[in-house]
């Protein structure tokens, strides 16, 4: 999996309906992981957080409904999108998928094209630079789509794993990101690194954004990890 793939989990037990998700999310670029019921889809939220989870309300022992409730009263889990797939199409459930915590719904069968158009609106907001979105903080400015930073009038030169590191702080302000998270996000739960890598990085990142600025925008918090601002 590569750090720069925003994540997709599909939570389908219909086979064929499925495949159709998996293999559209994939022409789109996502890193895709499936379950076929809700007790594996909860075990691979686990494993890996994903940036956005399509997941299906009628669904044999752990409904659909149930896997979104455990997952909305996670502090570790409250902020993943989730889009709700249901056959039901009275106002009632889709108030109930919604107030369960459903951050949309849609109705089946729907069309593939509008599916993906709606991971990538929930993914502008959670996930902003991975849809191409310029991203500031302060007098930081970062351009996914040209891979270019500024601060100020000067443009930073950042390695690939920097960047990314950047992009990750920018989209959540003020967000403590432990090691362990930053490894997941940055190099991928496919890949061993060690932590003290991220520090090795961190420092590196550091060391471009203040520059001549002479403010370091990254805070170290003890015991827990780094956050910007």
């Amino acid at each position: 999996m590569s750090a720069d793939q925003p994540s997709v989990l599909v939570v389908e037990d219909e086979p064929a309906q499925r495949e159709v998700l998996v293999y559209n999310l994939e022409s789109e670029g996502y890193s895709v992981r499936s379950a076929e019921n809700g007790e594996e889809a909860l075990l691979l939220v686990d494993e890996h957080l994903p940036d956005i989870i399509i997941l299906d309300w009628m669904m044999p022992n752990l409904s659909g409904i149930e896997v979104c409730r455990r997952l909305k009263t996670r502090p570790e889990t409250r902020a993943i999108p989730i889009i709700m797939l249901s056959a039901r199409s009275e106002e009632v459930d889709r108030v109930r998928g919604l107030e369960t915590g459903a951050d949309d719904y849609v109705v089946k069968p729907y069309s593939v094209v509008e599916m993906m158009a709606r991971v990538r609106t929930q993914l502008r907001r959670t996930r902003p630079a991975t849809v191409g979105q310029q991203l500031t903080y302060q007098d930081i400015v970062l351009d996914s789509e040209t891979h270019k930073v500024f601060r100020g009038e000067a443009q930073l030169k950042l390695g690939p794993t920097e960047f990314r590191l950047l992009s990750t702080f920018m989209e959540k302000p003020g967000r403590v990101w432990s090691r362990e998270q930053l490894l997941d996000r940055v190099w991928g739960r496919d890949i061993y690194v060690d932590t003290r890598t991220v520090d090795v990085h961190i420092g590196r990142l550091r060391k471009a954004l203040v520059g001549n600025a002479g403010n370091d925008p990254i805070r170290t918090v003890r015991g827990a990890g780094y956050a910007l601002g």
